[in-house]
């Protein structure tokens, strides 16, 4: 989740030397056919899933079109290094699902920056049983958890908060599979509170203590452009924001209607599964923030806190980026009429 991207091994897949200047000038906003409308390419960090409703939304009700725009997805996965994507121009605008990959990314030299934040809390949870449950940080003491390997770094952050020797805990790497948990193998799993399929398995037993609720206040699903992108084609880059923002608000308020769009456009999706997780997904992407500042939003405090938690971890190869490298609030300040303020 946390994963960030080597610098030398970027610039080696894109076929550049390392002494070159990386400047991502591919900006790939193309013509469109005979309509005169230009095509965005946004990239996903992940497969197309409900972090997409609004996107899809937009473009189903002709939010993007009203911008001159049409959208083309690409998904994303584990053998897909979607900010590479964007940093080298190959994508317009990327989504990823976690805030830090930014910022390591960012550390790493690649010029990638975040414009708006997609989920105001980050779905990331512990999830344990009630037989042996973990309700606040310092019930993980003496136990068990499974978690991925790339979200081993928030275990360590969340402990490090609370002031929990490693020690502590035990931590087996393991996947997403809730397996071992039911069987007492683990006290505790790791995983998105939005992925109501998988977590089916726990049942009513099922006890939750969320990243965020634990000190470690990330953002999930931030979208994002290179600085070079930022700065020649301001207008698109507002364009492909306003749309995605109205898209989302179109969700907001039609909820059954944009799951319906999600699995028409992706029929491997369960209908039934992302009813149940829609309302979940709204509540991530509006919240009491919103409802003052409109969608999107997110604070540089925040950004700041982030990359300090890090640095104290020692997670970043090159020295800590500044907080303004990482994210600027200028484009959802300048849409600030079209992002719904809904809460």
């Amino acid at each position: 989740m946390t994963r960030g991207v080597s610098r030398r091994a970027l610039l080696k897949s894109l076929g550049v030397t390392a002494g070159a200047a990386f400047t991502g000038n591919l900006f790939s906003i193309a013509p469109a056919g005979a309509s005169g409308m230009q095509t965005v390419t946004l990239q996903l960090g992940w497969l197309a899933s409900n972090g997409i409703l609004g996107e899809v939304a937009a473009a189903e009700q002709g939010f993007f079109a009203d911008e001159g725009l049409a959208l083309d997805v690409v998904p994303g996965g584990p053998n897909v290094d979607g900010v590479a994507s964007v940093a080298s121009g190959r994508a317009s605008i990327g989504s990823i699902s976690s805030s830090p990959s930014l910022m390591l990314a960012r550390s790493q030299g690649l010029p990638v920056k975040c414009i708006a934040a997609g989920y105001q809390q980050h779905p990331f949870t512990y999830f344990s049983l009630e037989r042996n449950p973990v309700r606040e940080p310092k019930d993980l003491i003496g136990k068990t958890v499974a978690t991925n390997g790339t979200a081993r770094i928030l275990l360590q952050a969340l402990l490090a908060r609370n002031g929990i020797s490693e020690d502590d805990v035990e931590v087996l790497v393991m996947g997403s599979d809730m397996a071992p948990l039911m069987t007492g193998q683990v006290d505790v799993v790791t995983g998105w509170k939005t992925n109501t399929s998988a977590l089916e398995v726990l049942g009513d037993a099922r006890v939750d203590m969320t990243l965020w609720d634990a000190g470690i206040r990330l953002y999930a699903n931030p979208y994002y452009v290179t600085d070079r992108t930022l700065a020649d084609h301001p207008e698109q880059v507002r364009g492909m924001l306003r749309a995605i923002a109205r898209g989302w608000g179109w969700v907001h308020d039609n909820p059954e209607e944009a799951v319906e769009i999600l699995v028409k456009r992706y029929p491997n999706l369960n209908r039934e599964n992302e009813l149940k997780t829609v309302g979940m997904v709204l509540d991530y992407s509006f919240n009491e923030a919103t409802a003052a500042r409109g969608w999107g939003t997110m604070t540089r405090e925040n950004w700041q806190d982030q990359i300090g938690t890090y640095d104290r971890l020692g997670q970043f190869e090159n020295a800590a980026p500044a907080v303004d490298d990482v994210m600027t609030l200028s484009v959802l300040d300048e849409i600030a009429a079209a992002r719904p303020t809904f809460g």
